[in-house]
């Protein structure tokens, strides 16, 4: 289990790598396939999602979905990917109605909800990556997330004592949260002063990407634990099986899910 685990999380590694730096196209087709994976996911978890068939929700959560990358990449304004919000909220109560008493309020409401937090909320990688410097600043997202679980990960393993939400997330602990914080703030601070401290000169970059790493890395745990808990709530051990020794997207991209938006927020503030 462990030598699969490993293998996949090399293997996305790579593909992270390649799809990042090749940007345009390819990372937005990539991030499309993760949207629409992670939404059948969550419509299964919510038992909103049927095998073998598209039902009437997933089919207009797909539409939705594809409709608001494609405006990502082919228009300038993003007033539209607002609108195609707004756009599927309408169509999602055009097929309540029409289709009454099919679906319930709240199955309509959760597919809606659906599409807005894996879809779009991974759609804010393609967004930091088209920002001026967006080729440096991206890898921030993972800095503060993937970064981020490793060093929770190991300092909770050596000295974590003090559960953070038992109740949800037994093996957490404080000690973990603050080492995941940490580390990411110091990987942050040699990638920023290292790396990007040269391309822009005029800012100081590396304590503003110390900040940027480690306030996403606090949100990152909170996108962890958000995932865990949608997963208790249904009952469920894993998401999927789409990637091996890891589950589903929602399972492997809980942090980056959160942290991404966060990031793009960041760094429109900061870096100019």
């Amino acid at each position: 289990m462990f030598m699969t685990r490993l293998a996949s999380s090399l293997v996305l590694v790579v593909l992270s790598l390649f799809t990042i730096l090749k940007g345009g196209l390819v990372l937005a087709a990539v991030l499309l396939f993760l949207a629409l994976v992670g939404y059948r996911e969550l419509m299964k978890a919510c038992s909103l999602g049927e095998d073998g068939r598209v039902n009437g929700l997933e089919a207009v959560g797909y539409g939705g979905i594809i409709a608001y990358y494609l405006l990502m990449v082919f228009s300038n304004d993003r007033i539209w990917l607002f609108l195609v919000l707004l756009m599927l909220l309408i169509a999602f109560m055009i097929l309540y109605v029409f289709s009454y008493p099919r679906y319930r309020a709240e199955q309509v409401m959760c597919a809606f909800f659906n599409a807005l937090y894996a879809p779009v909320m991974l759609s804010c990688i393609y967004l930091v990556r088209s920002l001026p410097y967006g080729i440096y600043s991206v890898w921030m997202i993972f800095i503060s997330s993937w970064i981020c679980d490793t060093c929770a990960y190991a300092v909770g393993i050596l000295i974590g004592r003090h559960k953070m939400v038992p109740r949800l997330s037994p093996k957490k602990s404080i000690e973990g949260a603050v080492g995941g914080v940490a580390g990411s703030a110091i990987v942050g601070a040699l990638y920023g002063y290292f790396v990007v401290e040269s391309v822009i000169p005029h800012q100081k970059i590396t304590w503003i990407f110390v900040l940027i790493s480690a306030f996403g890395a606090v949100i990152s745990q909170v996108g962890d634990l958000a995932a865990s808990a949608i997963k208790r709530n249904h009952e469920i051990k894993d998401y999927g099986k789409l990637i091996p020794g890891h589950g589903g997207v929602m399972d492997r991209f809980d942090s980056v899910i959160f942290t991404a938006p966060m990031i793009y927020l960041l760094v429109l503030v900061f870096i100019r």
